[in-house]
């Protein structure tokens, strides 16, 4: 049988996490090191790999009811090569390190086992409640594969120069910078959302890091039921991404 299907064969690499095309992560077991992933994200995997689902401790069920944020995660361990993928985003992984990553959680396809997550809160220059309020921190070292529906960018920011992201478009930031959530608008009430331009709450940051913009301000479907093949419910939510994934398992 010929077809130009068997040019996207397996990748072989030595690395750990590989991303097999721009919207396939291929991670590989060696029996060692577990991953943790988004619960239904396998989509293939060789070997023996088992896979279960991941101990939430009473802190993190809790900030999870309290907040909404949070990772409904899958233990994947053994030796051999899983594949991950999330109904066909781009993926990206990235190296954590001391500086940290700061990130929506409904972005996180896969991370090692060895990273330390915790929920905090991003500050209202208003007190209002809204997108990116509330934010996962990943710590220590190891790997973190991200999605974003599309091409994202990549923002520098320096002490000179701070940036400022629609708060539905952003993606993940180093954890070290300084961050004030603040809506610009010229109207008396807040709540207006800069009247009728059509944009709404925007992230400030300051200091040296940088900043990961997806070009789109909402999340493809989140509510297609895992193992059930077809999205059967698209329905947008209260806070932008945010919010179109408050009823799914990565709230």
């Amino acid at each position: 049988m010929q077809s130009p299907l068997f040019n996207h064969a397996e990748q072989q690499s030595q690395e750990r996490y590989v991303v097999q095309n721009p919207q396939l992560l291929r991670v590989s077991l060696t029996g060692q090191d577990d991953v943790l992933a988004r619960k239904g994200a396998m989509v293939a995997y060789q070997g023996l790999i088992d896979f279960d689902g991941e101990y939430q401790t009473a802190n993190q069920r809790r900030a999870r009811a309290r907040t909404g944020e949070g990772l409904d995660l899958m233990r994947c361990s053994g030796q051999g090569t899983v594949y991950f993928a999330n109904l066909a985003q781009y993926v990206h992984v990235v190296e954590v390190e001391q500086e940290g990553l700061t990130v929506d959680s409904a972005y996180v396809l896969a991370l090692d086992s060895t990273l330390h997550t915790e929920v905090i809160a991003v500050d209202s220059q208003y007190g209002v409640s809204g997108s990116g309020k509330y934010q996962l921190n990943i710590s220590g070292r190891g790997k973190v594969a991200l999605m974003t529906s599309g091409q994202p960018l990549m923002m520098q920011v320096t002490p000179d120069k701070y940036v400022s992201v629609d708060a539905d478009a952003i993606v993940a930031w180093s954890t070290g910078l300084r961050v004030q959530m603040q809506a610009q608008t010229h109207n008396s009430s807040v709540r207006r959302r800069r009247g009728d331009t059509g944009e709404g709450w925007e992230l400030s940051f300051l200091g040296q890091g940088f900043a990961l913009v997806q070009p789109s301000e909402v999340m493809p479907p989140q509510h297609a039921a895992i193992g059930q093949g077809i999205a059967a419910q698209y329905g947008a939510g209260q806070h932008g991404a945010h919010g179109q994934n408050q009823n799914n398992a990565w709230n």
